[in-house]
Order: structure tokens, then C-alpha cells, then sequence
């Protein structure tokens, strides 16, 4: 008789702990090979300068203030202070109310698009690399 009412297979409660263990054990190893990503994403930090700026196809002068992505996950853009968070190909700022999205591009560009009062805009910020000493739009 016996003392639970369930029929143990010692075989099967085996393997059972087997597959168990090497999922956990390829799990860890996963992790520890491709750790999660985090806002303070070191390639995208730094400070961007306006390139250029459209408003419904023409291209207008472009006085937009310099964009600050920190180390620390956080942005600045003309008074405008709060988070940005990398995800893929794209940038999210945001504060406690609004959140704006813009495509990373090659050559360290962040694009904003979007639709002001004037119609569909376009503006283009590249970072500031120094190099051998002296600060350039890459």
C-alpha cells in the first residue's frame, strides 16, 4: 500500500530532473552571454547638433537647441529634461507626460518625424565626435 496514491516511475522522475537541469543550465548560459541592454547604451550617448531640418518637403534653417543623450539614461533638448530608453533602431524620450520617438540612422544620426503646425516635419541631429583633439559632425 502505498502511502501518497501516486505512482512514482523512479525512470521517469529521472529524466524528468535531467531535462530540468540542462533547460536551467542553457538558460543561465544564455543569459550570461547575451545580458539585456540598458538606456545608458554607451554608442548612443553624447551630444547632437541640428544637420537639417524639413517642413513638408523644403528644407528650412535649422536652429533647433543641441540634443544630450547621457551616459546615465537621461536627455536634454531645450529645457526639456526626462529619459530616453534605446529599443532596436529607435530612441524614446520621455518624461512624466510626453514621449517622442526618432530612428537611430547610420553615420550617428538620430531622425525625429513627425506632423507640427506646419505640416509633416523632419529633423535630423548628428552626434559630436572628438577626434585627435578637436570636436566635428561626424
Amino acid at each position: 500500500m502505498q502511502a501518497s496514491g501516486f505512482d512514482v516511475n523512479p525512470v521517469a522522475e529521472s529524466r524528468f530532473v535531467g531535462r530540468t537541469v540542462r533547460w536551467s543550465l542553457l538558460a543561465a548560459v544564455c543569459l550570461a552571454l547575451f545580458p539585456a541592454s540598458h538606456a545608458q547604451t554607451v554608442t548612443v550617448s553624447g551630444r547632437y547638433q541640428c544637420a537639417s531640418a524639413t517642413v513638408e518637403g523644403k528644407t528650412v534653417p535649422c536652429s533647433a537647441a543641441p540634443l544630450t543623450l547621457k551616459n546615465d539614461g537621461r536627455f536634454e533638448l531645450r529645457g526639456w529634461e526626462g529619459n530616453y530608453l534605446v529599443t532596436g533602431e529607435w530612441v524614446e524620450l520621455s518624461d512624466s507626460v510626453v514621449r517622442s520617438r526618432a530612428k537611430i540612422e547610420a553615420g550617428h544620426k538620430i531622425v525625429f518625424r513627425y506632423h507640427g503646425k506646419h505640416g509633416w516635419c523632419e529633423m535630423v541631429f548628428e552626434r559630436r565626435v572628438a577626434e585627435m583633439g578637436k570636436t566635428s559632425l561626424s
